[in-house]
């Protein structure tokens, strides 16, 4: 994987995180630290993140599975270059700014198993309410998924996830810690940069699919280097 697409998937969750604050504010606020001592308050925060990182990781497992599959048939330029347009399809319909509807029964679930762990008053129960909290529908973390799959193997997909949730932590780690709240205007203002990291996030996939030999950007794919086994 390129440092260009490592970049792309760190502010693809800063982004995230931003677009996230308005969105889902009420749930990570909920996870119940805020009368825990300081350094247990830290290590329960820590654990809801760890859980909904991980939940990303292993989301990107499996469209690293995917990614690899396609790329083994020898169509990862091409691949790379349709998530790319697919991800601008996301942003001109906007898709990433709007609830997710219509989930049905997986909502219910996923919700339900929050409720529970919230119930817990447990760290295991701040573990997997962050777990679950991975789980729900998001059309950021969907745009992500997209770019993950687009690196083609497993290892790879996994790591951009990975990054991703990492740039999603100094906002939604300091909402969940200290409990507060952006004003309208400041979410509002930071909100107006989603576009430009979702739509960076398209470029560069274009581009990397594109076989420049521009080394860090669009490295060189042979035909032969995704299905040449080396048993060396």
């Amino acid at each position: 994987m390129t440092v260009a697409m490592l970049i792309s998937a760190l502010l693809l969750g800063l982004a995230s995180s931003l677009h996230c604050i308005g969105m889902c504010g009420p749930l990570v606020m909920s996870v119940p630290v805020q009368h825990l001592p300081a350094h247990k308050k830290l290590w329960g925060v820590f654990l809801y993140q760890t859980g909904r990182i991980g939940t990303y990781v292993i989301l990107g497992m499996v469209a690293g599975f995917i990614g690899w599959r396609v790329g083994v048939a020898g169509w990862q330029q091409v691949f790379s270059i349709c998530m790319g347009f697919l991800i601008i399809f996301f942003l001109l319909s906007r898709v990433f700014l709007q609830k997710t509807e219509g989930w049905g029964w997986l909502n219910q679930k996923i919700t339900n198993l929050i409720s529970w762990s919230l119930h817990r008053h447990s760290f295991s129960g701040m573990y997997l309410m962050g777990a679950a909290n991975g789980l729900l529908p998001c059309g950021m973390v969907y745009i992500a998924i997209t770019g993950a799959m687009a690196t083609g193997t497993i290892m790879s997909a996994s790591f951009f996830m990975f990054v991703f949730g990492l740039g999603t932590l100094p906002a939604l780690f300091s909402l969940a810690f200290w409990g507060t709240r952006l004003s309208w205007q400041s979410r509002q203002s930071m909100r107006k940069l989603v576009p430009y990291v979702i739509g960076l996030t398209a470029i560069l996939l274009i581009i990397r699919g594109l076989n420049l030999n521009i080394p860090y950007l669009s490295p060189f794919i042979s035909e032969r280097s995704a299905d040449t086994v080396s048993c060396h």
